[in-house]
C-alpha cells in the first residue's frame, strides 16, 4: 500500500510572502533522520520540502479555459510544505510512521495521509481504458 503524507504548516507566518521561508539547521537535521529511518526501513519511496506557495502557480480548469494565477493565494488556509511517499503493509503502519515525523521547536504543523489509488483498486474497463488490462 503506497501513501503520500503532506506536511500542512500551521504558521499563519507559511501563507505570508514576507515571512522567512528557509527551515532552521535544526529541523533539516531532524527532519533528516526521520527520513534516514524511513529508508532504513525500506518504507520511503521519495519525498521533498516544497517552495512556498507564493513562488508558486495554480492553473485553474474551467468552461474549457485556464487560469493561471500567480501564488501567494489569498482564499488558502492551507499550504502544503512538504511531502513524502512511503509504501508500508498496512494503513496502521503507515499511521505510526506519519506519528512519528519530527516536531522540532514551537513551530506547529499537521500531517495529512492520504492512500495512493493503485490500478487495480479500479474496475476492468478503467484498468483497459489506461492500458492495463
Amino acid at each position: 500500500m503506497r501513501f503520500m503524507m503532506f506536511m500542512l504548516p500551521n504558521e499563519p507566518g507559511q501563507l505570508d510572502p514576507g515571512s522567512p521561508q528557509v527551515p532552521t539547521a535544526e529541523a533539516v537535521s531532524e527532519m533528516t533522520k526521520y527520513n534516514d529511518e524511513l529508508v532504513k526501513a525500506g518504507v520511503m519511496l521519495t519525498g521533498e520540502g516544497l517552495h512556498p506557495q507564493n513562488e508558486g502557480h495554480r492553473i485553474t480548469f474551467s468552461g474549457g479555459k485556464r487560469t493561471v494565477i500567480d501564488g501567494p493565494y489569498t482564499e488558502a488556509k492551507e499550504a502544503i510544505g512538504g511531502y513524502w511517499i512511503i509504501q508500508t503493509k498496512t494503513k496502521e503502519e503507515a499511521v505510526e510512521w506519519a506519528k512519528r515525523v519530527p516536531q522540532v521547536g514551537e513551530t506547529d504543523f499537521t500531517i495529512e495521509l492520504r492512500q495512493i489509488f493503485e490500478m487495480d483498486e479500479f474496475p476492468p474497463d478503467v484498468q483497459a481504458a489506461a492500458g492495463h488490462e
